[in-house]
């Protein structure tokens, strides 16, 4: 997990206490942002356990990922979304959109990343579907990579004067600090009503889902710039025995050259890609892992809404 904040850091969550219903909170809250700012990191930290996966391929996530985390008398429940996309639009984009403005009009609060100190068309075209009344935090992810903080001030009046924001929250989504501060802060827009979910839930994804993640997340980033980001996974086999889990996984990529890119040369790629899926796998399913990878060609999947649905994009 070092794409989040290290465990060794976050402070320990304490045994939950039974809390009356009368007295509990509980909320949705959308994480919503342009490609690659930094929401699956932000969520896997606020979570303290990783659900989502991260590269930095843009249009990692394409999924509605639900994280809860549960502490006094606030159940939050967060909801990563996927980039919204602006350069490209075919049907994969196209439902991946979708996906970001069905969980915007679910929700009780938004947090809408953005890059400490950047703010682009693409930013502005998620800031314009962020206007439905519910409460929108601006959240200045990457505080740490700006360079003079002299700078950050003015930008950050620029941002209060472009949207009316509950929230100005300038932080780095691995600093365990800043996510406790993000999680007071947030704690104020949930409202009275009973838990959705038992305390010690994190996520509403099964293992097989997870699964499935983990090995497209090794995909990426073991393939990095060469494999273009429509590539998936189908789980074919998924078998659970006692201290034993039978996986069967097919990549799916649009040409024939991408599958070289992806088996490498004598097969090396491949293996490196089962190699560390099955290490991250068997600590996620507390099991030995039995992996057998494929890969397949599917030319046009990204565009076809038979084929996008067959793969289980909602």
């Amino acid at each position: 997990m070092s794409d989040i904040t290290p465990p060794s850091e976050i402070p320990e969550t304490p045994g939950h206490t039974p809390v009356p219903e009368a007295d509990q909170h509980c909320g949705l809250i959308a994480i919503v942002g342009r490609p690659n700012v930094g929401k699956s990191t932000l969520i896997n930290a606020l979570v303290r356990q990783k659900i989502s996966i991260t590269s930095k391929k843009a249009q990692t996530t394409r999924h509605r990922i639900t994280g809860i985390q549960t502490t006094g008398v606030n159940q939050f429940v967060f909801v990563d979304t996927p980039g919204f996309q602006t350069r490209h639009s075919t049907a994969l984009n196209r439902t991946l959109n979708r996906t970001v403005l069905s969980v915007l009009g679910d929700v009780d609060a938004v947090l809408f990343l953005v890059e400490a100190g950047r703010f682009g068309e693409a930013d502005e075209e998620v800031l314009a579907h962020c206007k439905g009344g519910k409460p929108v935090l601006l959240i200045a992810n990457k505080l740490d990579t700006i360079v003079q903080r002299t700078t950050l001030m003015p930008w950050l009046q620029q941002m209060q004067q472009r949207f009316d924001f509950a929230e100005i929250v300038p932080m780095t989504a691995r600093r365990a600090a800043d996510i406790v501060r993000l999680q007071d802060i947030v704690g104020k827009y949930l409202p009275q009503q009973p838990w959705f979910y038992d305390a010690d839930t994190l996520t509403d994804r099964s293992e097989r889902f997870l699964v499935s993640e983990t090995l497209r997340e090794k995909l990426f980033r073991l393939t990095g710039d060469e494999l273009p980001y429509t590539s998936t996974v189908v789980i074919d086999q998924y078998e659970e025995k006692p201290g034993l889990t039978r996986i069967a996984a097919t990549f799916i990529v649009e040409r024939e050259a991408h599958k070289g890119m992806v088996i490498g040369k004598g097969g090396e790629r491949l293996k490196r890609i089962g190699s560390d899926a099955r290490q991250e796998l068997q600590t996620l399913l507390g099991a030995k892992v039995h992996l057998e990878l494929w890969v397949k060609v599917r030319s046009g999947w990204a565009d076809s809404e038979e084929h996008i649905r067959a793969y289980g994009y909602e």
